[in-house]
């Protein structure tokens, strides 16, 4: 079911923001660090285990799969959003390094591409 994904989700983003805060306490900082980075990694890692070890039923393996599919974008994007709001307000040198990277990635696709020809098999 849908709601075992939220429940793991959920522990998941408990967990990483609390190891996060334990974090920046640890190094003297007053904020969370690297606390959704722990979260995403715990989730690929129990999504994974739950499919392998858990023999869980095919409703709830779907379930973790969608939200383990949906939560890495959603986080990606909030922090795309946090970034750019930075750059803004940090000057012009934040703003030509961003797009500088977004260029260069831009530029690897093609690169990239060719690695990946013939090695896949659709049939």
């Amino acid at each position: 079911m849908v709601i075992y994904g939220v429940a793991l989700l959920s522990f998941c983003m408990l967990f990483g923001v609390f190891v996060g805060d334990l974090l920046g306490t640890l190094i003297g900082v007053q904020a969370n660090v690297g606390g959704v980075g722990i979260a995403m990694l715990l989730l690929i890692i129990l999504s994974n285990l739950s499919s392998s070890k858990l023999k869980l039923n095919p409703i709830t393996e779907t379930g973790i799969g969608f939200w383990s599919a949906m939560y890495i974008p959603i986080v990606v994007a909030m922090a795309a959003r946090q970034n750019v709001v930075a750059a803004f307000s940090s000057g012009w040198l934040a703003i030509i390094a961003g797009i500088a990277a977004v260029a260069a990635s831009f530029a690897m696709i093609p690169i990239l591409a060719r690695f990946g020809k013939g090695t896949r098999s659709d049939h």
